[in-house]
């Protein structure tokens, strides 16, 4: 069952409408009649309970790719919910456009995609739930993306990192250096993120400020003032974010990830002026992360930055969740703590010879991705073809298994 208003609807919308001046046409529609955005927008507080029910980390409904369907991805697996409503084109244009403010419309008819947060009641008494959203066009119709953000934070001992990784992203054992937590999208950057800002607010006093493309968990200050800014609502962009906080009086900068090489410059300056610093890549492991950044740069500028890479870097956590036996996920990483022996391989564009430390530097915290998956293996937590297939280095994960 679809909205109860869509025939009424569509007497005012005429055929030849298409694209943004149709999606137009619906949001004066919907804004004119109140009853009628009320009902979209319950329609999609109904689809994000359900949400929450089954445990989906995401939902996408609208476009032709969903063939009319809402879908989920609940623990890694994307699937259309056969037991949901399906919806027209025109009723998941209303029921997009119910969420948002009429700043974020203008965006979105302006650029075709609009990011944002969405903070929503799911059920009487309770505080609201956060998601994080995109919405775009497809094919000149709209769709969405939802992304339910945890309400329970993690606390960082029960991630598995190692007490001297631990304590190099606290304040008060290291007071400045750059964090990197990286990994494709969905990995749990932003979870891990969260844990370490959660045991900083307990553990240290001191000024946390917070950019986000959107915000999605909201801290609560503690011991720590924090500081939440979004970038489009609260500053323009990251890189205006990091150098309006070096005017905030930061302890801790948490940039929610370096897109571009303004970005990284900026936050690698902000790093050494002697501030702490947490961000996120899309990058699958360590080298690869110190390839990205250098990359990213003219040539005339690499060395430079790799220079100022070497001095200001402190861990880089590489993750993925990866299908345990339980049907559920785990968590695999890798960890890189910068060492003299890790800053020299990086002066000296030797990136190539930093996995091997990694591999020997147990003692450290440090940990390959291949050593991680080997131990979930060896715990039961995966399966071997798990393994095989999540790794980086197919060899080295081979090498473990076959002499285990």
């Amino acid at each position: 069952m679809g909205l109860s208003f869509t025939p009424e609807m569509l007497v005012g919308l005429p055929e030849y409408l298409t694209g943004t001046s149709r999606f137009q046409n619906i949001n004066k529609i919907i804004t004119y009649n109140a009853a009628w955005r009320k009902e979209a927008y319950e329609h999609l507080r109904k689809l994000l309970i359900h949400m929450r029910e089954i445990d989906a980390s995401d939902m996408d409904i609208g476009g032709p790719g969903s063939n009319n369907f809402v879908w989920y991805r609940t623990y890694g697996i994307k699937s259309p919910a056969k037991d949901m409503p399906q919806y027209t084109h025109d009723e998941i244009t209303a029921i997009l456009l119910s969420v948002l403010s009429d700043d974020q419309k203008v965006i979105l008819f302006r650029d075709k995609n609009v990011d944002l947060s969405v903070g929503m009641v799911l059920e009487e008494g309770e505080t609201p739930s956060r998601f994080r959203s995109d919405i775009y066009y497809e094919s000149n119709v709209l769709a969405g993306n939802f992304r339910r953000i945890n309400q329970n934070l993690f606390p960082i001992e029960s991630l598995g990192f190692p007490l001297p990784i631990i304590q190099r992203m606290d304040l008060q054992y290291e007071k400045s250096g750059l964090v990197l937590v990286t990994g494709i999208t969905g990995s749990g950057k932003s979870s891990t993120l969260d844990s370490i800002v959660d045991m900083n607010n307990h553990n240290n006093d001191a000024h946390i400020i917070i950019l986000g493309a959107p915000i999605e968990y909201v801290h609560k200050s503690d011991r720590c003032i924090i500081r939440h800014r979004e970038v489009g609502e609260d500053v323009l962009t990251f890189k205006d974010g990091v150098v309006q906080c070096l005017r905030q009086d930061p302890d801790v900068i948490i940039v929610g990830e370096m897109r571009d090489p303004d970005t990284i410059a900026r936050v690698l300056e902000a790093t050494d002026s002697g501030h702490k610093a947490f961000s996120t890549l899309h990058t699958s492991s360590a080298v690869d992360s110190l390839h990205r950044i250098i990359g990213e740069f003219p040539t005339r500028e690499q060395e430079r930055i790799r220079l100022r890479l070497a001095d200001t870097l402190s861990i880089i956590i590489s993750q993925k969740l990866v299908p345990n036996i339980q049907g559920k996920r785990s968590l695999a990483k890798e960890i890189l703590s910068v060492t003299p022996s890790v800053k020299a391989a990086i002066r000296n564009q030797n990136i190539n010879e930093i996995y091997q430390m990694i591999t020997e530097g147990k003692k450290l915290g440090m940990v390959t991705l291949e050593q991680d998956l080997y131990t979930l293996y060896k715990k039961g937590e995966i399966s071997k073809e798990v393994a095989l297939n999540y790794s980086n280095n197919r060899k080295r994960i081979q090498q473990l298994l076959t002499y285990s």
